[in-house]
């Protein structure tokens, strides 16, 4: 009998098309696949904003448990949820090809971020947005949502916001794309590390993993990963921590080589000017692209990086 291969899951409406977008290409490569699905610390916490309770890492360490004492063999998730850093024994076996990188405002009344009233209320629990965002538009009301994506969707009907901003990646994911009335261009709202990428993670020390590993393989995009490794770079460099509002977003230029767009905000003051950067080399693997996230990261120190941090 073949083995079947379980993957751990949050139970989010996203989440789960995720996991089975993930088995669906499994299971076309003749494997047996189903999913586990498990409720994390950051579902569970929703009162106070993610910087507060231990960052974005509180998504997946119930789901890194469950890799560890063997009951599923691959984690999928959101690549801009997973830590800079993962715990000795995992690793990151493929990173997927990206849906649109792209934040985008969501509001039942206003059509455009030029349209919200002076003072409007604006939805987002992400500092790299909070920045931005009063860069953009110094006079919004800037206040947090948490939840997952349809809670969001909910809080913002039911009156609470005038106007909230998500991933695009998630609301086309699940067939949300009439919601959006503006996408953000990657030039005035950066978007995070990952954004718009799926990263499945593993063990690296169970007997299955090479079986896995090889099919995992076949299903990473190359272009994604070295970009998305290149964005991850700039905030391991900086300390990586979803205290820290930072946006890093790589592209291909048609010369084939990566352009890399960084930018930090104040998490104190969101007000302050944003340091920003830019960066392009030839990057042929992993390595290369993480030395253009560490060019980055030492640019914005030059800036003055390390005093915006301070408070972190």
């Amino acid at each position: 009998m073949n083995q079947e291969f379980v993957i751990a899951t949050r139970e989010s409406r996203l989440a789960l098309w995720q996991a089975e977008h993930v088995q669906a290409l499994l299971v076309a490569r003749g494997l047996g696949v189903r999913l586990l699905g498990m409720t994390t610390r950051g579902d569970q916490i929703l009162d106070r904003t993610l910087s507060k309770v231990g960052g974005k890492g509180l998504f997946v360490k119930e789901l890194e448990t469950a890799l560890e004492d063997g009951r599923a063999q691959l984690a999928v998730h959101s690549l801009k949820d997973v830590p800079m850093e993962l715990p000795e024994g995992f690793v990151l076996a493929a990173v997927l090809e990206r849906e649109d990188p792209r934040d985008a405002l969501v509001s039942p009344k206003y059509a455009s971020l030029a349209e919200l009233p002076h003072g409007a209320c604006v939805g987002t629990s992400s500092l790299r947005r909070v920045t931005q965002l009063k860069n953009l538009r110094p006079d919004l009301r800037i206040e947090p949502v948490r939840g997952n994506l349809d809670t969001r969707l909910r809080k913002l009907d039911e009156g609470q916001y005038d106007a909230i901003v998500l991933a695009a990646a998630g609301l086309k994911r699940l067939n949300l794309s009439d919601r959006i009335r503006q996408y953000f261009g990657v030039d005035e709202m950066i978007p995070c590390a990952g954004q718009g990428a799926l990263g499945i993670e593993t063990r690296t020390a169970r007997p299955s993993a090479g079986a896995l590993g090889e099919h995992l393989q076949a299903l990473a995009h190359r272009p994604t990963w070295l970009a998305t490794a290149a964005e991850r770079a700039v905030s391991r460099a900086l300390g990586g921590s979803c205290s820290m509002p930072l946006a890093a977003h790589a592209v291909w230029a048609a010369d084939g080589r990566l352009t890399l767009t960084a930018a930090l905000g104040h998490p104190i003051h969101p007000e302050r000017a944003l340091l920003r950067t830019q960066a392009q080399a030839e990057v042929g693997d992993i390595d290369a692209a993480e030395a253009l996230g560490i060019a980055a990261a030492r640019a914005l120190d030059a800036q003055g990086a390390a005093e915006y941090l301070r408070d972190v």
